[in-house]
């Protein structure tokens, strides 16, 4: 449907609405009515008529024009406009005579309509062009599609305008070229979680045992009369009457039993892998990307960036998807990760303009086209081809994958790529579950062995019976029974809801810790930070407020506390700053004045560029103006900001042939690279030795000591006359500069530092600031902040003074030097990201203290990267944060704020806290449970607590209170203690005395009802009960007590530091009264209407009461237990050895922590709990490398 407009003329210029005409076949105008609208940049074409190019709702297309009847029109012009360079992109008035470069194509280009399929271009010809590099791919580029111009075309878009925004242009490139997301791995199904529960090593035992006395409940031999022996202790013909209704009826129930506790462990799991699939989610949401849009950068989730958008990039940043480079200013990419390449490659439209996502942006900025993205990406391919290897787990699959991909690895777990210390809980909780699993299986083993043996010695040697055909049957059962409850006690006493009770308790904290503006990256960094002993801070942003204004100047040799008006300062001098301040900040730096009643300036962008921008506006001086005269392309060359260079200077090519060179950055450098400077009326003036001494003495210092951040700006010139210098050579650039004006930078402090500080230091926590300011300002802050007090005598220090200090004669650092230091220092300014890394990395390798200590620390910038990764937790700021820093760090702080790491310090002690809240609970039952199926079984040949109850404890133990107890919300109290350090015992002495104080009680009531209950409540006892028989109200009583000590012991378990009041906050919590209120009202149920499944019989309201009053006893008992003094435990501790530290060893965060509980557990279920996490932790790395600053 095409219609070819040959000799028909264009005209350019009209908008929307407009009404033109097209020339008919006889020369007479026929009208049109237009209501498309033009983008600037494109303009009338040769041979054509008022014919105009648009972007209709999200794609580059034709405007409809009526020709008579006829609305279809061949483009083909229109594709050769767009390529023919600077002329045509100025936009021409009507009837103006077109280029002499114009000309036709010599084959069609036609535009997609909506209906019609979307590009012009395949994503095999995309992908063949993104895995070529250098001049191979220029070549590529010029030669298939005509160049980057071109290929803006076949993509449809506008390199200055970007999309337009029509969700349902955006919905068909995804149709297309895919969506900006990898594929996750599929979640497991319910099914096979059932499956991993059933392998369990324990519950094997106890379905083998279920199904052999299940099989021998239906084998009736003939008794004889040399057999009739092996029936006596079956009790009477009435009795056997009975037990052939119940005598299958324990094997049946016994399986019913493990089923429930196999469903209930598969639910667990199942909601565990669902709750990180919610946090993947959140995760996704978050992770933001900017595009140009309609002409406007936007940001937008990483996700919806589709192939055709047009991203900006600059220092810091991390490509978010693939990409050719469109324009750049002295680009240059880290590409180490990619196989082969450099950390510092130079790109460029004519050298090598491809781009990668997953690489960071090093120096200079640059504007991309994005051409591949998700599974379609290199980086996706890469991780694509790796997940489907792994899970078909062939060799064969493994040889598809190119040595690219199988080289990229360490591309794609860039985290894992270090080696982190294992977490203070994760030691402590491998070596406790370890010991509870030995003890559990050595109490098992010795009950097993002592009923067999009894019912040995009992039956053959004192009875004097002999084993005969016909009694096997009858004996095997009751091997089988003492198997089940040697088997139940391990049940019992294995840990299995200890990983589970982690898992829940991180994941649940980590979702919590979200809404106080702290994404975790890292489970084992949610409790890492609750021990932490030392904090390292930036200053901007995390103390103070981020919001950055000028507040005093040195201009024209004249000192103003106040800034000045504009009519106070000489035209030349309000030139400079006007040029030097708009083209040496970036373009992306914007200040928007307040409307709409709002009373803050809005700051986009850097804030030190802000402050300077806002200045410019105080001084009536527009630098929009400026910018759109001297546009960001223009720039000659550009020396952008790094943390090695510490400033920034921009190059402009003047009319005349010579060079103009401004310059910025902090005082003391821009400073001493001076040899002049303007005087008031703005002429340039030698400026000596003496005088900078004068300077930084009078001006310098006096505002650094206010906190002040002092920045000084500068030019230099370079004439036509000399020869073009070499711009590589920064040190010969960045010289012989002329000071312009020395500016003072005000950041205030965030009025809820001071207090936060207090609540830190009160914690046992060291806050240290280590900026890159000067020492004078970062000392003023911090005796804002109360890091710096004058009732100490604390260190603060410069970087070349720390070096100085650490180093030996040889230069070589002494750990016994940094010993003597970084004790006492508060504050290290000038501080360089390796003076910072030297810092951490010594504090954490130092014992001086007599503890490792635990180091958290803050990092923004691109080279704070290795900083991030070496200490214990790193968090990285989400706002002026870069791409690299949120990568390498464990917790991003969303709002920048030091108030959200506290709060990240509390919820980190909350989960250490809700899992010794956990841990004392099972201990105690777990030592009560084995204690009395022990002595029950040496003193009656039968445990008082039948395998059902004992597997119903166990769910109570492990599945119900993981949930209750490990979701107790954080309160200001954690912040009253010291961490708990690395050398600390797991079970304080509080814990310890918990324990033994609440199994002592509990053993003697149990005990009690054991043996005098019938006496006591006038009922049968139960402890002489024959094999089969039926259930007894003894027993059932001392079931339901059991349990109900355990459900008020749940309340009492929620205090681990002896405090008193164990109700307080327990109705903040509604999960922990929902399970406590639902396992009583299932107990209930269970013991009225169990029978024989739950070896229960129904109680009388009286005995229910009995048991809910020694139940409830357990709080009164809990107050004495508070009472008796810690000291009295301290022995036991001392006795079971201290926890000595452990040197620090490579680990999969968190997952590693189950490897040593593998001959207890099910393998299979622990590798699908690391499989969960690591599955989480690689699916968050490959998301959060995509989120671009």
């Amino acid at each position: 449907m095409t219609l070819g407009l040959a000799g028909v003329n264009t005209l350019a210029g009209e908008r929307g609405g407009e009404r033109g005409e097209i020339g008919s076949g006889d020369g007479a105008p026929t009208p049109i009515l237009s209501s498309c609208w033009e983008p600037r940049g494109w303009v009338g074409l040769e041979s054509v008529q008022r014919l105009r190019l648009a972007v209709a709702p999200g794609i580059l297309g034709v405007c409809e024009v009526r020709v008579g009847g006829g609305v279809e029109v061949d483009t083909r012009a229109s594709s050769q406009a767009k390529l023919e360079g600077e002329d045509l992109a100025k936009p021409r008035v009507a009837n103006e005579a077109p280029s002499s470069q114009s000309r036709l194509l010599d084959t069609p280009l036609r535009f997609s309509r909506v209906t019609e399929p979307l590009l012009q271009v395949s994503l095999r010809d995309l992908g063949q062009l993104m895995r070529l590099r250098g001049v191979e791919a220029v070549e590529r580029l010029e030669g298939h599609f005509g160049g980057v111009s071109r290929l803006c075309l076949l993509l449809q878009t506008d390199p200055e305008l970007g999309l337009h925004s029509d969700p349902g242009e955006l919905s068909r490139r995804r149709e297309q070229f895919g969506t900006n997301e990898v594929p996750k791995p599929r979640s497991r199904y319910f099914l096979e979680l059932v499956w991993d529960a059933l392998q369990d090593t324990t519950l094997i035992f106890l379905e083998v045992a279920a199904v052999v006395s299940l099989a021998l409940a239906f084998y009736e031999p003939k008794v004889s009369g040399d057999t009739k022996g092996c029936y006596v202790s079956r009790g009477s013909e009435e009795e056997e009457g009975k037990e052939k209704v119940v005598h299958w009826l324990e094997g049946a129930v016994l399986l019913m039993s493990v089923a429930l506790v196999v469903l209930t462990t598969a639910l667990n799991d199942w909601n565990k892998e669902k709750e990180f699939r919610h946090l993947e989610d959140r995760v996704v949401l978050s992770q933001k990307g900017k595009v140009v849009r309609n002409g406007q950068m936007l940001e937008v989730p990483v996700k919806d960036i589709v192939v055709g958008d047009i991203v900006p990039v600059s220092y810091g940043d991390m490509l978010p998807a693939d990409g050719v480079l469109l324009e750049g200013q002295s680009l240059k990419m880290n590409e180490s990760s990619l196989p082969g390449r450099l950390n510092m490659v130079k790109k460029s439209p004519n050298h090598d303009p491809i781009l990668l996502s997953g690489t960071y942006v090093m120096e200079g900025w640059g504007k991309i086209l994005v051409t591949a993205v998700g599974p379609n990406s290199q980086t996706g391919i890469i991780l694509t081809s790796l997940e489907a290897s792994a899970q078909q787990g062939r060799l064969e699959e493994q040889r598809k994958v190119p040595d690219w991909a199988i080289q990229g690895k360490s591309f794609i777990k860039p985290k894992h790529s270090y080696s982190k210390a294992k977490s203070v809980l994760q030691k402590k909780l491998t070596k406790l579950a370890v010991l509870i699993g030995k003890c559990g299986m050595f109490m098992a083993t010795i009950t097993v062995v002592t009923l067999v043996t009894y019912f040995v010695i009992n039956t053959f040697v004192i009875e004097g019976q002999k084993w005969t055909y016909g009694c096997t049957s009858i004996y095997m059962q009751y091997f089988i029974k003492f198997f089940i409850i040697g088997i139940t006690i391990l049940v019992v006493a294995v840990p299995e809801g200890l990983p589970l009770v982690v898992t829940w308790s991180l994941a649940y904290s980590v979702r919590k810790m979200m809404k106080d503006n702290n994404l975790v990256k890292h489970l084992n960094a949610c409790e890492m930070i609750g021990n932490a002993t030392t904090i390292c801070l930036d200053k901007t942003g995390t103390l103070t407020m981020n919001r950055m204004t000028v507040v005093q100047a040195y201009i024209g040799e004249n000192h103003y506390q106040k800034l000045p008006k504009t009519n106070s300062i000489s035209d030349p001098i309000l030139e400079y700053l006007l040029k030097g301040i708009t083209v040496n900040c970036s373009y992306t730096s914007n200040v928007i004045l307040p409307k709409d009643g709002k009373k803050l300036v809005q700051q986009i962008g850097n804030k030190t560029e802000c402050a300077l921008l806002g200045f410019l506006l105080h001084l009536e001086l527009d630098y929009e103006k400026e910018r759109n005269k001297i546009p960001q392309k223009s720039l000659y060359k550009v020396y952008t900001f790094n943390s090695d260079r510490r400033s920034m200077s921009t190059v402009l090519k003047l009319s005349t042939g010579g060079f103009l060179m401004f310059s910025k950055g902090p005082s003391e450098i821009i400073l001493a690279k001076c040899c002049k400077i303007l005087n008031k009326m703005g002429t340039p003036v030698e400026l000596t030795e003496t005088k900078k001494e004068e300077i930084v003495q009078n001006i310098i210092v006096p505002m650094a000591s206010e906190g002040l951040q002092t920045i000084c700006l500068a030019f230099r010139e370079f004439s036509d006359q000399e020869k073009e210098p070499d711009w590589d050579k920064e040190e010969d650039i960045v010289t012989k500069l002329t000071c312009i004006a020395l500016v003072g930078i005000e950041d205030p402090v965030r009025p809820e530092i001071p207090s936060a500080i207090r609540k830190c230091q009160r914690a046992g926590i060291t806050v240290r600031m280590v900026t890159g300011d000067d020492l004078n300002t970062a000392k003023a802050i911090a005796l804002k902040c109360g890091i710096l007090d004058l009732h100490h005598n604390y260190l603060s220090l410069e970087g070349r003074e720390f070096n100085r200090l650490i180093h030996t004669k040889h230069g070589k650092i002494e750990q016994k030097l940094l010993d003597k230091i970084w004790p006492r220092l508060r504050v290290l300014a000038r501080c360089s990201p390796t003076e910072k890394y030297t810092l951490i990395q010594g504090i954490i390798n130092s014992d001086v203290l007599g503890m490792r200590q635990i180091v958290a620390v803050t990092g923004d910038g691109t080279n704070d990267g290795p900083v991030l990764k070496v200490a214990d937790v790193g968090f990285a700021l989400g706002i002026i944060g870069t791409d690299i820093a949120r990568e390498a760090s464990d917790i991003i702080v969303m709002d920048d704020s030091f108030t959200s790491i506290m709060k990240a310090v509390m919820w980190g002690r909350n989960t250490y806290d809700n899992i010794s809240k956990f841990l004392q609970f099972q201990l105690t039952v777990s030592v009560v449970a084995m204690v009395v199926a022990f002595i029950g079984a040496c003193v009656t040949q039968d445990s008082p607590l039948k395998a059902v109850q004992m597997l119903w404890i166990n769910l109570i133990m492990d599945a119900f209170a993981s949930l209750t107890l490990a979701t107790e919300k954080p309160t200001e109290a954690l912040l009253l203690r010291k961490p708990y350090g690395r050398k600390q015992n797991l079970l304080s002495s509080s814990m310890v005395k918990y324990i033994l104080g609440h199994a002592a009680y509990q053993l003697t009531v149990t005990f009690v009802l054991m043996f005098v209950g019938e006496e006591l409540f006038d009922f049968e006892s139960g402890r002489k009960a024959l094999l089969h028989s039926p259930p007894s109200t003894h027993y059932t009583m001392i079931f339901n007590t059991f349990v109900m000590m355990q459900l008020f012991n749940e309340i009492n378990a929620r205090k681990i530091h002896g405090e008193r009041n164990v109700f307080e906050g327990i109705f903040d919590n509604n999960i922990f009264c929902i399970i406590v209120g639902g396992t009583f009202a299932l107990q209930f149920l269970i013991v009225q209407f169990g029978g024989n499944v739950f070896s229960c019989t129904n109680l009388s309201p009286d005995l229910w009461l009995w048991c809910i009053f020694l139940g409830a006893g357990v709080l009164v008992w809990g107050q004495f237990v508070t009472t008796i003094p810690n000291k009295c435990v301290e022995p036991l501790i001392r006795l079971m050895g201290e926890r000595s530290e452990e040197k620090a060893d490579t680990i999969c965060p968190i997952a590693s922590m189950t490897e040593d509980l593998l001959w207890v557990q099910n393998p299979s279920r622990i590798q699908n709990q690391k499989r969960l996490i690591q599955s989480y932790h690689s699916y968050f790395h490959r998301s959060v490398s995509q989120i671009t600053h």
